[in-house]
């Protein structure tokens, strides 16, 4: 999947997420926030301008968030995102509404519509994990032109010794059998066994 289907699942497979952000004196706040639409853009949602969330969002420019949908652990897929944001007033309004008719049980009237603002996450990074399936699947991505960065456990082939330490501990079998060994990131969970296991210190960790 590439950034834009990921987003777009975002929205449409998944559409409620809890989204983080921080306060005046730099502590975490959590809420819950729907993703509206997804597109080239970014990915949109919007909130009423006489929320905390709504000040925290202005004072910061900056989101997190995570969706996930199954019925139990083993069916789970989650998508997660991080980037900046920018308020758009009520652009894509009108658009939104339209395809989330349930807003307007929530705010009926226009009068009391005047209260929202749009936000457009419009660069960022996110990930796609999913465990319906074993060894689970791992994609990273990112859009609006946020440089993407490395984030899997690698294995520095100038220092490996070819020994099976790292193999023994990983639990979704994702180091190779050949020597210097490698590590698909598509199947790494990050447990950080490998790290621990090695007797070079060839394995480096992601930032």
């Amino acid at each position: 999947m590439n950034a834009q289907q990921c987003l777009t699942y975002l929205v449409e497979g998944i559409h409620s997420t809890v989204a983080a952000t921080v306060d005046e004196q730099g502590l975490p706040h959590t809420c819950a926030i729907d993703m509206m639409l997804a597109d080239e853009g970014g990915l949109y949602f919007l909130t009423a301008r006489g929320k905390a969330f709504y000040r925290r969002l202005m004072a910061r420019r900056y989101l997190a968030l995570s969706g996930m949908k199954g019925e139990d652990t083993l069916s789970t897929v989650a998508v997660s995102v991080r980037g900046w944001v920018k308020p758009i007033g009520q652009q894509r309004l009108e658009e939104i509404l339209e395809k989330n008719p349930y807003m307007r049980e929530i705010y009926p009237t226009e009068a009391s519509r005047r209260a929202l603002e749009v936000f457009c996450l419009y660069r960022g990074e996110g990930e796609y994990f999913d465990l319906s399936q074993l060894p689970p699947f791992r994609q990273t991505f990112s859009f609006g032109g946020e440089g993407a960065r490395a984030s899997a456990y690698q294995i520095d082939p100038a220092r490996c010794i070819g020994c099976q330490a790292c193999r023994e501990v990983c639990p979704t079998g994702c180091i190779s059998g050949e020597s210097p060994r490698a590590i698909d990131p598509a199947h790494c969970i990050h447990c950080g066994n490998c790290a621990d296991a090695c007797p070079v210190g060839a394995v480096e960790r992601p930032s």
